[in-house]
């Protein structure tokens, strides 16, 4: 499993590092309570230790990690941290989504076709980690469209760890079939529909549904 390219297109080598050990450490490769050292990370990615301060830092500030004197403490993610995760993208997504419906969203559903088409050609072509990216940038569009700049902060502020959470869970998605992948594509072209009602208590009502099937998967695809 790895991150998509266009993921990492224009990261620096702290980001790129920061993201390799997101997903070690949200997979449970890396465990709870480990101690990561400077120097492990170092000799592991082949660098110097100012991009592994700052990949540290990243994953401390995203809780991730504990950074203390002999290393950094590995806290993780638990099943309840990403359950919490999904309960602050609920509130974002029902909020943007409510609101772009009251506007034209012509062009946003043009847009959000394209996206469903990409998941579709990398659900034929058997590829997880772009039919995961697709999907994120699907979510992520109809946020922009909002226009809404706390918003966009507060989802900046969580989507590294949306992205690796949707990585892990795309591919338990993956191991279930080509049926449960066009479950998934159903559930977004209903949120296209739902945009496309501009009735609120249309879209609160797919927000809902979505985000309900979307927990299911959780538990079979997080450690702990």
């Amino acid at each position: 499993m790895q991150y998509p390219s266009a993921w990492l297109q224009n990261a620096s080598l702290g980001e790129t590092i920061a993201c390799e050990l997101r997903l070690r450490i949200i997979n449970g490769t890396i465990k709870t309570g480990e101690v990561i050292s400077e120097n492990w990370v170092a000799a592991e990615f082949g660098t110097s230790r100012s991009p592994v301060r700052e990949a540290l830092k990243t994953l401390s500030n995203e809780g991730l990690i504990r950074l203390e004197r002999m290393g950094a403490v590995v806290i993780g993610l638990h099943i309840t941290d990403v359950e919490e995760l999904y309960d602050v993208r609920f509130l974002i997504e029902c909020f943007v989504q409510q609101r772009v419906a009251q506007t034209d969203v012509g062009g946003l559903l043009e847009n959000l076709r394209r996206i469903v088409d990409k998941m579709e050609l990398a659900m034929k072509h058997h590829d997880a980690v772009e039919f995961s990216y697709q999907d994120l940038s699907f979510h992520e569009a109809i946020i922009a469209a909002a226009d809404h700049n706390r918003i966009l902060h507060l989802w900046k502020s969580i989507r590294p760890i949306v992205m690796t959470v949707m990585l892990i869970t795309t591919e338990e998605i993956f191991s279930k079939g080509e049926q449960k992948l066009h479950t998934v594509i159903d559930k977004h072209h209903a949120i296209m529909k739902g945009l496309n009602s501009g009735d609120k208590d249309v879209v609160e009502q797919v927000v809902k549904e979505y985000f309900a099937d979307s927990r299911k998967t959780l538990h079979n695809s997080i450690p702990g």
